[in-house]
């Protein structure tokens, strides 16, 4: 979601008198490649560009193939395939034998719908969206015209494509059981097929941190970069100033209970205050959020454990098995800036349902498919 976000900034401070842009999105993907669908890159005429599509190898052809289609004012798919190991072919060395499909779509930005509007209108959502989008139509190459949808307006893409409301609505709807992107192939009401790009689009993540000490900092650097919505919770006169520009809220202790969970949202408790992570488990715990981390060593956990267990039996710390304390990864992390690191990295591999390990240990593809 921070791409996003950036694109957004890219695209509302560009000299629209002076410039034209074009936004190019990875569409497809087979095999290995750095970034995978929806990954995406706006570029402006001037040859300037936020975002990216590749590890670094495709920007440079991407540039000049958005400014094609900005000069064309056309949409179109460009297929990037080293899969044969010559990467030659294309003129750039992808490096990762992998096959991607890249959109180049001009943006006018007097269209209300341009693809970066649709865009807009989903970065705040708490709610997973699903995007559709043409990217490939052989029969009818005017369908093919760079136009996003929200994939709730069900109606309004059947009649666009001339494809039948179900058809869509399965589609969308195996989208959202398995949680990832895919080009499913549609046939319309005049028999041509129209292979469609549903995108899932995952909320940005937010995080509830529950501390004023110092390491705070720490953890509100890696969630800047990341692009975290984070809420801090503390004694208010404790935060550094700077946290009031990165954060999105900071509350103080008795304000908590403004503060509640959603499932894309991570919980974090490092006041180093037993007496406050006792506070502030009794009220997060009955939320069940997905994943709440606790710093400390295990034996403050089970201690705290013991003493909730006869007070308030509903609150079954040691068996909550979206309790993470010791919190984060196991790397060894010792300063304030690695032990944010470690729990990032953990709270990245629940939401991904990944186990955290060494990549070298993964039996097949990085990415599942």
């Amino acid at each position: 979601m921070k791409e996003i976000r950036n694109i957004i900034t890219s695209y509302d401070t560009t000299d629209w008198s002076k410039e034209q842009a074009a936004l190019a999105t990875v569409v497809n993907v087979e095999a290995s490649a750095y970034r995978r669908i929806g990954a995406r890159m706006f570029v402006r005429s001037s040859g300037t560009w936020i975002g990216g599509i590749s590890g670094g190898c495709l920007e440079g052809d991407a540039l000049r193939r958005a400014q094609a289609a900005i000069f064309k004012n056309t949409p179109t798919v460009v297929v990037y395939d080293t899969m044969d190991d010559d990467d030659h072919q294309i003129g750039v060395g992808l490096g990762c034998n992998g096959r991607i499909e890249v959109l180049f779509t001009p943006i006018n930005p007097n269209d209300p719908n341009n693809p970066v509007e649709v865009l807009r209108k989903l970065v705040e959502s708490r709610s997973p969206s699903v995007l559709v989008q043409a990217v490939a139509s052989p029969e009818q190459e005017d369908l093919l015209n760079g136009s996003l949808f929200n994939a709730l307006e069900v109606e309004t893409i059947a009649d666009f494509f001339q494809l039948r409301p179900a058809d869509i609505q399965e589609s969308v709807q195996k989208i959202k059981d398995r949680k990832k992107s895919k080009v499913y192939a549609l046939q319309n009401k005049q028999g041509h097929e129209i292979e469609l790009l549903f995108e899932w689009l995952r909320p940005e993540m937010r995080l509830f941190v529950v501390g004023d000490n110092y390491d705070v900092n720490a953890f509100a650097g890696i969630s800047e970069a990341l692009g975290w919505e984070l809420h801090l919770i503390g004694t208010l006169r404790k935060f550094d100033k700077s946290l009031f520009r990165i954060a999105k809220s900071i509350q103080s202790y008795d304000e908590v209970s403004q503060l509640n969970p959603d499932p894309y949202t991570a919980v974090i408790l490092m006041s180093h205050d037993y007496k406050w992570d006792m506070k502030m488990v009794q009220y997060f715990l009955p939320l069940k959020p997905v994943y709440m981390g606790m710093l400390g060593p295990k034996k403050r956990m089970e201690k705290m454990h013991d003493e909730l267990k006869d007070k308030h039996p509903e609150i079954d710390l040691a068996n909550y098995v979206r309790l993470y304390s010791p919190v984060g990864l196991d790397i060894g992390a010792e300063s304030p800036e690695e032990i944010a690191l470690s729990i990032a990295a953990e709270i990245v591999s629940v939401f991904r349902n990944r186990e955290g390990s060494s990549l070298r240990l993964r039996r097949g593809p990085i990415h599942e498919s």
